[in-house]
């Protein structure tokens, strides 16, 4: 029945995979992307370069 034309609202099970099933790949392509781009930026940093002020600190950090 509805109450001045109005639905009744869907479940919130229903609703959310409503929103998450078209977002699944962006939401795989984001965690992806925060995992891999702090350990390319590990990678490419030069620990042993005599021109990186923080390559000492970096190297002792990476001892512990």
């Amino acid at each position: 029945m509805a109450f001045l034309g109005l639905r009744k609202w869907s479940t919130p099970v229903h609703s959310i995979s409503l929103v998450l099933t078209p977002m699944a790949p962006f939401l795989a392509a984001s965690a992806v992307t925060f995992y891999l781009v702090p350990k390319m930026q590990e990678m490419g940093m030069y620990t042993k370069d005599p021109k990186n002020p923080y390559g000492a600190q970096i190297a002792e950090e990476a001892h512990h």
